[in-house]
C-alpha cells in the first residue's frame, strides 16, 4: 500500500472492512442471524415505504427466489410479518414485528458499542469529522 497516496489507503481500509463484513463478524458477535439481519436492515433502511420481496432481493441485491427464502426465514423466525398492500391487493408488503424491532435495536446497540470502542480515543471532533466524512463517501458511491 502507498501511504503518501490517500485513495490507496481508503482502498486498503475498504478492502479490509470487506473482508470484516464477508466473515459475518458483527452477526457472529451478536448472535444474531446474519442473512436474516440484513432483511431487517433493508426494511428498517426502507423507512415508512412499503416493501415487499421484491424490494428486498434490490436492496440486498440477490435474486427473487433467494429473497423470498431470507424473507420466509424472517417470517418463521417471528421477526416479520407479511401484510396485504392497502393500495393493490396483488402486493404483499413485510413489517417488523415486536421482535424484529428487539432484534433491530439490539444489533444497533451492539454494532454502535463496537464502534464507540474503536473510537474510545478520538476527540468529540475527530468522531463527528468521520462521520461527517464516511457518510459523504458512502453516499458518493451510490452515484
Amino acid at each position: 500500500m502507498d501511504k503518501t497516496d490517500p485513495v490507496a489507503e481508503v482502498e486498503a481500509a475498504m478492502i479490509a472492512i470487506r473482508r470484516r463484513q464477508t466473515r459475518r463478524t458483527f452477526a457472529v458477535e451478536s448472535g444474531g442471524p446474519d442473512p436474516v439481519q440484513e432483511v431487517l436492515d433493508a426494511i428498517e433502511a426502507a423507512g415508512p415505504t412499503p416493501v415487499g420481496v421484491n424490494g428486498i432481493a434490490t436492496a440486498l441485491g440477490v435474486d427473487q427466489p433467494r429473497a423470498s427464502k431470507l424473507v420466509a426465514a424472517a417470517v418463521a423466525a417471528g421477526l416479520l410479518r407479511r401484510e396485504a398492500d392497502q393500495a393493490d391487493g396483488r402486493r404483499t408488503n413485510l413489517a417488523l414485528t415486536p421482535a424484529g424491532r428487539a432484534q433491530l435495536e439490539a444489533v444497533h446497540t451492539h454494532r454502535r458499542t463496537h464502534f464507540a470502542t474503536a473510537m474510545a480515543d478520538w476527540t468529540a471532533d475527530d468522531r463527528a469529522t468521520f462521520a461527517t466524512l464516511l457518510t459523504r463517501f458512502v453516499t458518493a458511491l451510490d452515484r
